[in-house]
C-alpha cells in the first residue's frame, strides 16, 4: 500500500512554484479577558494558538469558530472578522501572521482551494515548541529568512490538515484560474493513480485542447503529465527501496516487468541506480544529485 504521505495535497507541487511573502512582522497574541478586534485585512492571516483560547466570527458565518492550543485558523485575505477572548482562564497566546503565497508566480494558492477554517495541528506535539520558538524570537519591525522558512512550515501544516478539494471552475474568477486548478487536479490524480489508466486517459476528461492542456502543464510544472507520472512512480519506487525491497519487486510493483529497463529509467529521473536507494547502499558515501529528464 503506497505511503500517504507520498501523494499528499502538497506532495505533487514543485517547490519552485510556490513563492511565500510575510507582508508584516509577527503579531506576538497576548490577550486579556477585554480583548476584541473587528477588522478586516488586505493578505491572509494564519492564527495559531499556544494557550488560552479565542472566540471568531469570519465573514457572514453566524457561528463563531473557538481556537484553543495546537488549533490553527486561516482568515482569507479582505474577510472581515471579529474577535474576543474565549471566556476561560488565563490569556489567549499565540502568533498572527499576514502573508501571500502566490502559484506559478501569479496566481494566489489558496483563492483555488476549498479550506476548512480552523483545524487541530495533528502534528502539534512536534509543531508547539517550534512555534513558541517563532514566537520567541521574532524581530520588532522586521522579517527575517529563517522567520519565512519556519512560517512555511506552519503554513503547509495547516492546509495539510484543512484542504477539502479544489475549487471548481465556476468558483474561480478568470481563465488562468481555471486552468491552474485544472493542472493542480490532474497533477494530484496522476500522483495519487500511479498505476492508473495513461496520462491521457486523465487529460481527455479535461475541459480543454489535449495538446494545448499538455503545453501549459509543462510550462507549470516542468515535465509532461507522461513524464511527470513516471517521476512520481520512480519517487515511489525510490521509498519503497529504502524500506528493503528487491529491485525486482519494486519493477513490479510500479509496472515494469523488466528490472534492468526499470533500473535505467529510475537512473533517468532520479540520477542514481536503484541499489543505491536500498539500505546499505551507495547513497550516503556518494553525493547524488537528481536530475529530471530533458523537458
Amino acid at each position: 500500500m503506497m505511503d500517504e504521505n507520498e501523494h499528499s495535497l502538497l506532495s505533487h507541487i514543485p517547490p519552485s512554484s510556490l513563492r511565500m511573502k510575510l507582508v508584516r512582522p509577527t503579531i506576538k497574541m497576548l490577550h486579556d479577558h477585554k480583548w476584541q478586534i473587528d477588522k478586516l485585512n488586505p493578505t491572509h492571516d494564519l492564527v495559531i494558538c499556544l494557550s488560552g483560547g479565542g472566540r471568531y466570527f469570519l465573514g457572514d458565518v453566524a457561528e463563531p469558530v473557538t481556537l484553543r492550543a495546537g488549533d490553527a485558523m486561516l482568515i482569507p485575505a479582505s474577510t472581515r472578522f471579529r474577535g474576543t477572548h474565549s471566556g476561560d482562564a488565563g490569556q489567549f497566546v499565540g502568533i498572527a501572521q499576514h502573508f501571500t503565497l502566490q502559484l506559478f508566480e501569479s496566481d494566489d494558492l489558496l483563492s483555488k482551494m476549498q479550506l476548512l477554517p480552523v483545524v487541530r495541528l495533528s502534528t502539534w506535539p512536534v509543531l508547539g515548541p517550534l512555534v513558541q520558538y517563532f514566537r520567541d524570537t521574532a524581530p520588532h519591525g522586521r522579517t527575517t529568512l529563517a522567520q519565512h522558512h519556519q512560517f512555511m512550515v506552519f503554513l503547509l501544516a495547516y492546509l495539510e490538515e484543512a484542504f477539502v478539494d479544489w475549487k471548481s471552475e465556476d468558483e474561480t474568477p478568470g481563465a488562468q484560474d481555471q486552468l491552474s486548478v485544472q493542472i493542480m487536479r490532474v497533477a494530484a490524480r496522476l500522483s495519487a493513480d500511479l498505476m492508473g489508466g495513461e496520462a491521457f486517459d486523465v487529460l481527455s476528461e479535461v475541459p480543454y485542447n489535449p495538446d494545448y492542456f499538455r503545453r501549459a502543464f509543462k510550462d507549470r510544472m516542468g515535465l509532461t503529465p507522461h513524464k511527470f507520472r513516471e517521476l512520481k512512480r520512480m519517487e515511489f519506487a525510490a521509498s519503497r527501496l529504502g524500506l528493503g525491497v528487491s529491485v525486482k519487486a519494486v519493477a513490479a510493483e510500479v509496472g515494469f516487468g523488466d528490472p534492468y529497463f526499470f533500473s535505467r529509467m529510475f537512473k533517468r529521473y532520479l540520477g542514481a541506480s536503484p541499489s543505491s536507494y536500498k539500505p546499505g547502499g551507495e547513497r550516503g558515501g556518494n553525493r547524488v544529485e537528481k536530475k529530471l529528464p530533458q523537458k
